[in-house]
């Protein structure tokens, strides 16, 4: 039976395959771009006292459906940036999520914070389109490539002035991030295969992660007393999206999350 990642995985993988674009064309084109704003950099300064939060634009997911279909992804930034969050993510991936590159243009016009691209990145030319569509960082899930897919994809990233956050699991795709350089890692909590989520599996996997690099904690985050269970397992910041949208205060959660890092 095909889980919920072969399918995504599936479906993105038909759409590269068909993508009539030249890789040359989209890098010229992003290499037009303006100078990307500073993610990781934005995450290191929240993070020196307290927690950072990277606040995500979430309409739906393919575990809960839909959370909240009609936000305005520019209102729900301006909010999140009232909060105090140190970035943005936002999911452009529309068939499974409910989101578009408008979503993300929109919510990075609205403020002044990094923005990720929050999606299933399978092929050289999306990391092209991250850079047009205006992202300042894109995800690479380590489960979704092989290790010459992580390669390329991170020196595209770089050329183009862009931050990667690698996204792991376990212990064995830690190794797999660390062997490319990644110096920005998030452990997503939420098993991509079943869509379950384990709150302890990001204090379990953190413990093998280097000094030097800048720990993400993903998924299954509700609120204060989980953000203090993660700084105090050492983690930098964390990425929250369903809590988030479907808050009555938006700006306030994130500010909630917003614990000291001892």
């Amino acid at each position: 039976m095909a889980t919920y990642l072969d399918r995504i995985l599936e479906q993105h993988r038909a759409m590269a395959a068909s993508d009539a674009d030249l890789i040359e064309d989209l890098l010229e084109w992003a290499r037009s771009q303006p100078q990307p704003r500073g993610y990781r950099a934005a995450l290191e300064h929240a993070s020196t006292s307290e927690l950072a939060v990277i606040a995500e634009v979430k309409r739906r997911s393919p575990s809960r459906g839909d959370l909240a279909v009609a936000l305005d992804p520019a209102q729900v930034a301006t909010a999140y940036a009232r909060g105090g969050a140190a970035c943005l993510s936002v999911l452009t991936d529309e068939q499974w999520f409910g989101g578009s590159p408008a979503d993300l243009k929109a919510a990075r016009k609205a403020v002044d914070l990094p923005v990720l691209r929050k999606d299933f990145t399978v092929d050289a030319r999306d990391v092209a389109r991250a850079r047009i569509m205006g992202a300042d960082a894109i995800l690479l899930i380590v489960a979704a490539l092989d290790d010459n897919e992580l390669t390329d994809f991170q020196a595209i990233a770089g050329e183009l002035g862009m931050d990667l956050l690698v996204e792991v699991h376990d212990e064995s795709e830690l190794e797999r991030a660390i062997a490319i350089g990644a110096d920005l890692i998030g452990v997503n909590q939420r098993d991509l295969v079943t869509f379950e989520v384990d709150t302890d599996r990001a204090v379990r996997v953190g413990t093998s992660m280097p000094e030097d690099v800048l720990r993400v904690a993903e998924s299954g985050i509700q609120g204060p007393d989980d953000a203090r269970r993660l700084a105090d397992a050492g983690f930098h910041a964390v990425l929250v999206g369903e809590s988030l949208v479907t808050a009555g205060d938006p700006a306030q959660s994130v500010a909630d999350l917003r614990v000291s890092r001892r």
